[in-house]
């Protein structure tokens, strides 16, 4: 097997992340992720009255600042699990994020034994991985370790590595017909996914009555930052807004302008579905390519096809792919193309 090619560059989405961020930052965000979209009944057996955020500044062996990840932990029986938040907003979507993940939590790792933050019985506590994607394009990469590591003869299968991680692709949660209701994150996934003002304006109306304790007063303002800084920008580009410092701000000036803002929110949104659809057609050639020729050239492929935009090169691409005898030929016939 020949060594994997360098990481292709990925722009992060600083805005995006940091509005995030500052939502996560809040335990009931964190109970709502859990409770609704983390798989099995196990989850109710957490203590989530004890969820506490934990400093993610322990990573300095990875050369690089990993502040935009979230670390909270929280009682399970007489032990604590630790739930690390990863915030993946990015141009493109990393294939080695299991590679990343193992590195992350054992950074965790080696700070907890520093720390002596063990067990009751004197072992490493246990660690839930969490993805939070939030992009147009359908999540490829592999969701474990076991995907990217050539297969072992039976006398080294012990010794291969097992790393997994939870992805919760929030574009589609924010579709799916069974998301929980008044649920806060769920709520968020679903401004993410609206098509209209009208919509938008039904949820923040919502998120409104579950958060009027004033005690939820922070909480509120993180919303109203997040709909200032990042959904309003995003869905309405050059329309120039007043900063807001509590929901019910956002709620009045969404009910002010959606007659107003309906016909460009609409375009702007026929253009995020047709760029939707284009991301689909990427992703299916990404996996044809992977079937066909192997992960290299998958990974080759993925830059190549995001600079291709017209759909209907992107369907003539399709047969050259099925048609092309080798992964030297495909790529060759995608940089012509882009």
């Amino acid at each position: 097997m020949k060594p994997p090619a360098p990481p292709t560059p990925r722009r992060r989405e600083p805005t995006h992340d940091s509005g995030y961020k500052l939502l996560y930052a809040h335990a009931a965000m964190v109970r709502d992720l859990l409770t609704g979209f983390v798989p099995g009944d196990w989850v109710h057996s957490l203590d989530l009255s004890t969820l506490e955020r934990c400093s993610g500044s322990y990573v300095t062996e990875d050369l690089r600042d990993r502040a935009d990840d979230l670390i909270w932990r929280l009682r399970w029986g007489e032990d604590w699990l630790y739930v690390y938040l990863l915030l993946e907003f990015q141009s493109t979507i990393d294939a080695w994020m299991a590679v990343r993940i193992q590195t992350y939590i054992g950074l965790l790792y080696q700070d907890l034994i520093r720390a002596e933050q063990l067990s009751a019985h004197g072992r490493l506590p246990l660690v839930l991985p969490i993805v939070l994607y939030n992009g147009a394009q359908v999540w490829n990469a592999a969701e474990s370790l076991e995907p990217l590591i050539e297969p072992a003869p039976s006398v080294l299968a012990d010794y291969r590595p097992q790393q997994a991680y939870l992805l919760l692709d929030e574009q589609r949660l924010g579709k799916a017909e069974q998301a929980p209701t008044r649920n806060l994150s769920a709520a968020l996934f679903r401004l993410e996914a609206s098509r209209s003002a009208e919509d938008a304006l039904a949820i923040v109306r919502a998120l409104v009555d579950w958060l009027k304790e004033p005690e939820q007063s922070s909480l509120r303002r993180a919303f109203a930052v997040w709909f200032g800084r990042v959904f309003l920008p995003k869905r309405l580009p050059g329309v120039s807004v007043t900063p807001m410092n509590d929901l019910s701000e956002v709620y009045h000036m969404l009910a002010d302008n959606v007659e107003t803002w309906t016909d460009q929110w609409k375009q702007q949104g026929l253009e995020q579905g047709l760029e939707e659809g284009r991301e689909t057609t990427r992703h299916i050639l990404s996996r044809l390519a992977r079937r066909r020729f192997g992960p290299e050239v998958a990974e080759q492929s993925q830059p190549l096809l995001a600079r291709i935009s017209d759909p209907d090169q992107l369907e003539e691409l399709a047969d050259q792919l099925l048609l092309s005898p080798d992964g030297d030929t495909w790529l060759t016939q995608l940089k012509r193309a882009s």
